[in-house]
């Protein structure tokens, strides 16, 4: 997700095509062309600037409603409907066909990654590796990281693995249902004993209150995200090592 404005100006964009398979969008002001995925624009008057990126989730309409109980959804226009993708486009888009592939790192073109820059690197980790093991710890760059599952069993979020005001680098561990006296509580960590929620907060223990920091993640296709980081490395799951 993208701040529509640079420089104070307001950008109306229009998706106007498509480059190396990712959208382009067309703003009405300027006439430039922005890639999608990086927020670039790569040709017309604003050519080399890049939109503000705005934090945002991926997540069940559950969870985000169990954390937004006063947010308003955006409904669908309904004389626009029959111009809406089907609600399985997504497993049907696993069978087309894709124009960039790399059969070398022995991934899917269309297997799903959750992909994260940041830190001076670019690390893609496989969401199915992802709903199995539940609970990532590694490091993006130099820097210790934690990815974590939802209890929805679907919604994932990232997290520096430091917790403010303790020099130690924690290791967490997944809370067994029925064993927490937070209903929200889903981690715990090794260093204080705090148990934390899925937004990364600690909801019990000597660190209540405190909050991890967010690492900005984004989920796309490995040949999509492969093709614009090309410098990524990709967390191998435990079974596949």
């Amino acid at each position: 997700m993208w701040r529509a404005e640079v420089d104070g100006l307001r950008l109306r964009f229009h998706l106007a095509g498509i480059n190396d398979q990712n959208f382009l969008m067309r703003d009405e002001e300027t006439g430039s062309y922005w890639q999608q995925i990086t927020g670039a624009a790569i040709s017309g008057p604003l050519a080399g600037r890049r939109l503000t990126l705005v934090a945002s989730d991926e997540l069940t309409f559950a969870t985000w409603k169990a954390e937004e109980p006063h947010g308003t959804v955006l409904r669908e226009l309904a004389a626009d409907i029959p111009l809406y993708s089907k609600k399985d486009w997504d497993v049907r888009m696993l069978k087309a066909p894709t124009v960039i592939a790399y059969p070398e790192s022995g991934l899917s073109p269309r297997e799903l990654m959750v992909g994260l820059h940041g830190f001076g690197a670019s690390r893609a980790f496989p969401y199915d590796g992802l709903l199995k093991e539940k609970i990532i710890e590694d490091h993006l760059g130099a820097e210790p990281i934690l990815l974590v599952l939802g209890q929805d069993g679907h919604s994932v979020r990232a997290f520096r693995r430091r917790i403010p005001g303790v020099a130690a680098i924690a290791d967490f561990y997944r809370v067994l249902a029925g064993q927490s006296a937070s209903a929200a509580a889903l981690l715990m960590d090794s260093a204080t004993g705090s148990e934390w929620s899925f937004q990364g907060c600690a909801v019990s223990g000597k660190s209540n209150g405190v909050c991890l920091e967010r690492v900005e993640s984004i989920k796309d296709y490995w040949f999509d995200w492969r093709h614009f980081n090309p410098a990524t490395t990709v967390y191998r799951t435990h079974s596949a090592r």
